[in-house]
């Protein structure tokens, strides 16, 4: 499975990224929105992770593009802010899921796993 992973902290992209290559994925890394965006354009990626405030291009606008481009990615949303709006708004812009910072790479991994093909 290809995951983008979009994730301005250097500490939490490369915990993700090791992670989820520890259990056999392929990664993406991008380190802002509009990097990520780009890389949409041009890869097909299986599952994108990405954090809600990032420079450049925000999460929501991520998906927001993911949108646009008619792609059907599930997106798993990072944030630190677990306010009930911005939570309810991710889930409106068609995220798959929200995680609230920090979190625990074990549980993340059993989130992604509901995306796996079986």
């Amino acid at each position: 499975m290809l995951i983008l992973i979009a994730e301005d902290d250097e500490l939490i992209l490369k915990t993700i990224e090791h992670k989820l290559l520890k259990e056999g994925h392929e990664v993406i890394l991008t380190r802002n929105g509009k990097e990520a965006i780009d890389t949409l354009k041009n890869k097909d990626v299986d599952l994108a992770i990405t954090d809600i405030m990032m420079p450049f291009a925000s999460g929501i606008e991520i998906l927001s593009s993911i949108k646009t481009m008619e792609k059907k990615i599930p997106v798993i949303m990072l944030s630190s802010m677990g306010q009930e709006e911005v939570v309810l708004n991710a889930f409106d812009m068609g995220a798959s899921d929200f995680i609230v910072k920090p979190f625990s790479p074990n549980e993340l991994m059993l989130r992604i796993k509901r995306f796996v093909p079986k």
